[in-house]
């Protein structure tokens, strides 16, 4: 371990409860239904006005090819997690200068995701199912209904799409820190693909996934200005002590 086991426990500590909490608050704060599917008839209605409602002709075009639902619905279940969670871990050994810089922007993200679930309940496509949109996961079992899915999830967390900000930050962060270039494009990849697989499962509108990208801006911005608190720990590239 870079800085000792004391210091990644705390790292791991750190984000097990920050997940925790993102996770129960984003289940408890579930809003108002009404206000929900109101606030996704906006998002629809404002697509619509500049010709940009597309989602579910790209999600239709997609369902005539069963390997690319399968390897959206796989993407779906897994970037969020798994890709994110190894990246940090690989970020955390390898490149340790770098990672406190990218621990501080996933915080402040999840902390303005929470806000936004709050303050704006939002109900994704695949509620929809008179415009034409298709829940996708149904077909691999995964029950948006059950008690034990509902503790966790919030139906109505579309705007922001964290899948989204994480990926974007994710890619950037990793894109920075690649040496080579084939690597350097993949992560610069990731987030457009990640927008894309939100899009034809049938739980983001393009706009969520827009305002996923603007929080992981804010984040960056807010990680640059705890840098400048902390220079020698915090910032991407840290000062000499």
């Amino acid at each position: 371990m870079p800085q000792g086991y004391g210091d990644a426990a705390r790292q791991l500590s750190l984000f097990v409860f920050a997940e925790l909490c993102y996770e129960a608050v984003r289940g408890i704060a579930e809003g108002s239904a009404n206000q929900a599917f109101a606030h996704a008839r906006s998002v629809i209605d404002f697509q619509g006005s500049i010709g940009l409602n597309f989602e579910e002709s790209l999600q239709d075009w997609t369902l005539q090819f069963g390997w690319l639902i399968d390897v959206a619905n796989f993407a779906y279940m897994n970037s969020h997690f798994v890709v994110t969670t190894v990246f940090l871990v690989w970020l955390y050994i390898y490149r340790n200068e770098h990672f406190y810089f990218v621990r501080n922007m996933f915080l402040v993200a999840m902390g303005l995701a929470l806000v936004g679930y709050t303050l704006l309940p939002t109900a994704p496509p695949r509620f929809f199912e008179e415009l034409g949109f298709v829940d996708t996961l149904d077909q691999v079992s995964v029950n948006h209904d059950s008690a034990f899915v509902q503790m966790f999830v919030n139906p109505y967390a579309a705007i922001p799409s964290m899948h989204c900000a994480f990926a974007l930050m994710v890619g950037v962060a990793g894109a920075r820190v690649s040496r080579h270039l084939a690597t350097r494009v993949l992560w610069c990849l990731y987030p457009l693909f990640v927008l894309w697989v939100v899009m034809v499962t049938g739980n983001h509108f393009w706009l969520d996934g827009a305002i996923g990208w603007i929080v992981a801006g804010l984040a960056a911005l807010a990680a640059l200005q705890l840098a400048r608190l902390r220079p020698t720990a915090w910032a991407w590239q840290p000062a000499t002590a």
